[in-house]
């Protein structure tokens, strides 16, 4: 009668009554004993909104109840013959008397022996804290919205989330005030979401801790830097060391790195390792930013712009939003051959991919993540981790997102409301966080005797090939072209030639011809004796960081006398700073601002742009000055740069005397 009344509630009449014996009378008719006992228990009331024996067992004692002792399961039953004047948390005398009440009718039908009852009875009546298991919180609510059912089965494994959480948990201390954090693990041999920490602890409210950062959408400075650089391999604008410029632009986007200085030329897996963000612009101006932008959506990566807003340049250095769960997603290509593969929550997910980049540029590009692109270097065996790191302006995010032979971990940082947390970046407050989750998963991997056979086999479609700058391609041995040497992977056999810039086209795609008589002096094509020559140039705006040796006034041979050639109309003027020299110490009294009155260039041609220590401070004509006021102590660099793309750099310090 009891289990019908808890199967379909009515209310007391005599209708209701009657319902209720007829509910009871088909139970009979279908079901055992044990089984119609199975449906009371599960479904009787034990106390407040406690209802079925296993939330009752946990709610009150932490177990199953399959745990219970015979005092414990004694109590049990008392409680649904009058759950709220038994309950154990508020009358526990009252509990008591009543569960020793069943332990005697035990002892009288002969289900415990005397003993058991006298051993029973001596227990006190303890209570665990109360708490409801709340492990990957985030990650249930967010799974509930996708399904709307009540029983979900994740891919989510229960030891390594709670591993995470408590790692996330203790890390608060070290966080700044309203710091929150995001941990993202997925196994990339069948994209599994393992572990979901979306906040550093659901429960604080100053952290913001009930806001999922794993799908929130946020700038991820840096992180989509590689995603260029692999498109820039697979379609053969460059190599692993290709010659790309880290200097000033003219244009209109003038970005700056995180150091505020230039550093000239620099490799491709040199400018991705150090996330220099000039040579990450000149790729994304040569391969396009709407082309970028549609490629990672063609791939499931959406980019969020801001309304009406179309790709431009910005979005390789965070000007476009994106969730932690995306950015790992995209990640999938560094571990699935160029394929990216939407994450698997559930356990009947689809495991999807979407081409993005031929295993070959994935391949190389994951090699100068991890620091290793020298093929000389290359060992078959184990794959290390490669990481990247972003920080968003402002420092509004720190980002890091690394790829290990079985994993994507993906982590963030930052103040969920969007407030600015001076001094976070990537490399100081994620790559931490990232470095131990990854030890973490190393060590478990030992302990539980798991083999991980994920081998750095290369491609077929990769090789190597010794390339000069700054041609950037192979050229015979001894060669006087081959002014650097560097070996290169290649994808294909492809050896692109130097990326060039809008500025230097005038330049015949890098090479300048001019005709050389038998006495080694340049003379007219027309002259006697004149053999035609090739001179690999340098690009322009690398003037300020050749040495003298590498200049073009010092490489070209001289003019005759006897049968010069026409004027060098396509050779621009060399572009220098007339009043500092490199290196130069200037002093000044405490009180006082040090101020250089007549700041001026020569040479080059056209709008000179000033930048100071990577900030442009000035836009002046070919012969007026600079008047600029040193307040602060310290080390500068100054840069002029004209509209033929020239540069010059000066480097100099600023002093007290006393």
């Amino acid at each position: 009668m009891q289990t019908a009344r808890l199967i379909e509630p009515h209310g007391r009449t005599i209708f209701g009554k009657i319902r209720q014996i007829w509910r009871a009378l088909q139970l009979e008719w279908h079901l055992s004993k044990d089984e119609i006992l199975t449906i009371y228990l599960n479904r009787a009331p034990f106390g407040g909104t406690i209802e079925g024996i296993r939330a009752a067992t946990w709610s009150y004692l932490g177990k199953e109840p399959s745990e219970l002792s015979r005092a414990e399961a004694a109590l049990m039953v008392a409680l649904p013959q009058a759950p709220s004047r038994l309950r154990p948390d508020r009358f526990p005398k009252e509990a008591q008397n009543a569960r020793n009440k069943v332990l005697n009718r035990l002892l009288k039908f002969g289900i415990f022996s005397e003993e058991q009852v006298k051993d029973a009875k001596e227990e006190d009546i303890y209570l665990s804290p109360r708490f409801v298991p709340q492990l990957a919180p985030l990650f249930a609510r967010r799974a509930l919205l996708m399904t709307g059912d009540r029983v979900i089965e994740s891919n989510i494994d229960a030891s390594m989330q709670e591993s995470l959480e408590e790692m996330a948990r203790n890390a608060k201390s070290a966080l700044r005030p309203a710091t929150s954090l995001a941990f993202l693990v997925v196994d990339h041999t069948d994209m599994a979401v393992r572990a979901y920490v979306g906040s550093a602890d659901m429960n604080d409210e100053s952290r913001f801790g009930h806001v999922d950062m794993v799908s929130a959408i946020r700038s991820p400075g840096s992180t989509l830097k590689p995603f260029i650089y692999a498109l820039g391999i697979d379609e053969g604008l460059i190599h692993s060391e290709s010659l790309l410029l880290d200097t000033p632009r003219v244009s209109s986007y003038r970005p700056e790195n995180f150091s505020s200085a230039f550093s000239g030329a620099v490799s491709a897996s040199e400018a991705l390792e150090k996330s220099l963000n000039l040579p990450a612009v000149q790729l994304m101006e040569a391969y396009g930013s709407k082309r970028f932008a549609a490629k990672l959506s063609n791939a499931g990566i959406k980019l969020m712009l801001p309304r009406y807003s179309e790709p431009n340049l910005s979005i390789i250095l965070g000007g476009a939003g994106i969730s932690l769960d995306r950015l790992v997603s995209a990640y999938s290509a560094f571990a699935r051959g160029g394929s990216i593969s939407p994450l698997r929550y559930l356990k009947n997910d689809e495991l999807i991919s979407y081409n993005f980049v031929g295993e070959g540029a994935a391949w190389v590009t994951r090699r100068m993540l991890s620091g290793e692109a020298d093929p000389a270097f290359y060992r078959y065996g184990f794959l290390s981790m490669a990481y990247k790191t972003g920080t968003s302006y402002g420092f509004r995010d720190a980002w890091a997102v690394g790829v290990s032979s079985r994993y994507i971990i993906g982590v963030w940082v930052g103040r969920p409301d969007g407030t600015p947390v001076a001094e976070q970046f990537g490399a100081a407050v994620a790559v931490p966080f990232l470095l131990r989750i990854n030890n973490y998963l190393q060590s478990r991997a030992i302990s539980s005797f798991i083999v991980n056979n994920a081998l750095d086999e290369m491609p077929a479609s990769v090789g190597s090939a010794s390339i000069c700058w700054p041609g950037g391609q192979p050229l015979p041995k001894n060669d006087p072209n081959c002014r650097v040497e560097k070996r290169a992977w290649t994808v294909n056999g492809v050896t692109p030639p130097t990326l060039l810039s809008s500025a230097q086209d005038f330049l015949m795609g890098g090479w300048y011809t001019y005709y050389e008589d038998d006495r080694h002096e340049r003379v007219a094509f027309d002259c006697k004796n004149a053999v035609k020559k090739q001179l690999a140039l340098w690009p322009v705006a690398l003037s300020p960081w050749l040495d003298a040796g590498e200049q073009i006034s010092h490489r070209l041979p001289k003019k005759s006398k006897v049968c010069p050639p026409s004027e060098d109309s396509e050779l621009v003027r060399p572009l220098f700073i007339k009043e500092i020299k490199n290196g130069a110490v200037f002093t000044k009294h405490k009180s006082e601002t040090f101020l250089i009155p007549t700041i001026s260039s020569q040479g080059g041609s056209g709008t000179r742009w000033w930048f100071l220590n990577g900030d442009l401070i000035a836009q002046n004509g070919e012969n007026e000055f600079l008047n600029y006021s040193f307040t602060k102590n310290g080390d500068y660099q100054l840069v002029v740069m004209d509209e033929s793309g020239q540069s010059c750099k000066v480097e100099f310090a600023v002093e007290d005397i006393e």
